[in-house]
């Protein structure tokens, strides 16, 4: 019984994780898309440098303790909010 809670409690863990790093990577690309003049314009890069430098206080804030967060899961929260902001951004610059 309490190895199923461990499994659930680790799988609502990665399921936060990863749902808030993407959610914020797309914010970013949509935020990107107001303040950026084009895709040369390196302001479009400061939302995502905010929404990488929030993820952590939104997981928190949802309850997943990120004191036992490895380098390995810094980096994959911080690849996923930048994919999700790359491709979100490429595909709203490519429709205006």
């Amino acid at each position: 019984m309490t190895e199923t809670l461990d499994k659930q409690a680790a799988h609502r863990r990665g399921v936060t994780v990863t749902t808030v790093a993407c959610l914020s990577g797309v914010a970013a690309g949509v935020v990107s898309n107001v303040v950026a003049a084009g895709a040369t314009d390196q302001v479009g890069v400061l939302p995502l440098l905010a929404a990488l430098a929030l993820n952590l206080g939104a997981v928190r804030l949802l309850g997943v303790d990120v004191e036992g967060f490895s380098t390995k899961d810094h980096l994959y929260t911080a690849f996923m909010t930048f994919c999700l902001w790359f491709v979100s951004w490429g595909i709203l610059l490519s429709t205006a």
